[in-house]
């Protein structure tokens, strides 16, 4: 039997979960609270519009213009990013930086800065193992804040991570995440898959996907951050019409 031709332009997987506490908060009267934490792909870098604030305005498109008077909802992405930080000095941050600005929805990007080996990694990045323990210890603490939805973002798919030195260590890193995300019932973004779809599928090449301005090949372009938070922001909405069908 013909399997289904792959879907062009690619989207990324539905997420695998509920979003209640977001969808809840869409039906109220307060401002809804997105908290975008990372590193450079949501502090930004070079000239680019940083993807949090491409994901505020697909989000403030949607609840705010198209849904009209039936569900006007101001929504605010608060940037956290810091660039080059990975899991264990963002779970660091978690109090001050997201708990305490009360999100309805944390948006959580790591594992590049564990897997690239770029010239100037001083200290060395932590391991897999110590990206991944403090990913559990931030989930919990996540999990214990009352009316906080969680979104995984993991590596993005460029140069600087499909080298020989670190093509297997991505690849592990994304399955690891992938991991956490099952056994603990969170959402993921694969952003890895959908830009690895983008170049294989769409024909997008590396030069469209990364930065021009980038010598070290590892940022996302201005066009693919846009595109990926077009993808985010889709699968997000998805979510929140199928749990209120």
């Amino acid at each position: 039997m013909n399997s289904s031709p792959p879907q062009i332009p690619v989207q990324p997987a539905a997420l695998a979960f509920d979003l209640p506490n977001f969808r809840k908060a869409l039906g109220g009267k307060s401002a809804v609270k997105v908290v975008a934490l990372g590193s450079s792909t949501m502090e930004g870098e070079g000239g680019i519009v940083a993807f949090p604030y491409r994901l505020e305005a697909a989000l403030r498109l949607e609840y705010w213009y198209r849904h009209g008077q039936k569900q006007k909802r101001m929504i605010d992405v608060i940037n956290r990013g810091i660039g080059g930080q990975e899991a264990p000095e963002e779970f660091n941050r978690i109090e001050g930086d997201v708990i305490a600005e009360n999100p309805h929805l944390v948006i959580w990007q790591l594992g590049t800065n564990s897997v690239w080996q770029g010239p100037d990694n001083k200290p060395p990045p932590p391991s897999q193992d110590e990206t991944i323990g403090a990913l559990h210890k931030g989930i919990d603490r996540l999990s214990k804040a009352s009316g906080i939805d969680l979104i995984l973002m993991d590596l993005q798919y460029v140069p600087a991570v499909l080298t020989p030195a670190t093509r297997i260590q991505a690849e592990t890193m994304v399955s690891a995440i992938a991991k956490v995300a099952s056994d603990r019932n969170v959402n993921l973004f694969r952003r890895f898959a959908f830009m690895k779809a983008l170049h294989e599928l769409e024909g997008v090449s590396f030069d469209r996907l990364v930065d021009p301005t980038d010598t070290d090949r590892l940022h996302d372009s201005d066009w693919a951050t846009k595109r990926l938070a077009e993808g985010l922001s889709r699968i997000i909405f998805d979510a929140v019409d199928t749990t209120t069908a």
